[in-house]
């Protein structure tokens, strides 16, 4: 038991903590901030490609934090978002990670789905995947 009886917290600070060296380390980025940053780039676009009861499903099995993370500035009116196609998603991408030297392109893409489709159920994965315009999801590995 914590100091605090916070057992909720730490433990979703711990996998939170997880989730992002695992990512840090599929990509082989030396800043884990970057990897936090590129993983919240990512959740988000895929969060404005989902209709909303998928969005719920699909968050409810990533803890506490990075749900967090992943409703962070979501305006449900503006969702889903009407531009489906792949030039859109991996330019917003670049606009968010353009600053961050590591960062290789659609090759760092495919790690952040690859860590969603270690961490989240595959059934869950799927309904996500076939939610997505088919030009995207060809950047996200089948689980």
């Amino acid at each position: 038991m914590s100091a605090q009886g916070l057992e909720v917290i730490n433990h979703t600070v711990q996998i939170t903590h997880e989730w992002i060296n695992e990512l840090a380390d599929r990509l082989d980025w030396s800043s884990k901030s970057a990897a936090l940053r590129f993983l919240r780039t990512m959740l988000h676009l895929v969060r404005d490609h989902l209709l909303i009861d998928e969005m719920a499903q699909f968050s409810a099995q990533m803890p506490l934090l990075v749900r967090g993370m992943f409703f962070e500035g979501w305006v449900p009116k503006k969702t889903p978002i009407k531009e489906r196609h792949a030039v859109q998603f991996l330019e917003a991408v670049e606009e968010q990670m353009k600053d961050v030297e590591e960062y290789r392109g659609p090759e760092d893409i495919k790690y952040v789905f690859e860590l969603l489709n270690g961490r989240v159920s595959r059934g869950e994965i799927e309904d996500v995947r076939a939610s997505l315009p088919e030009d995207i999801r060809a950047y996200w590995p089948a689980p």
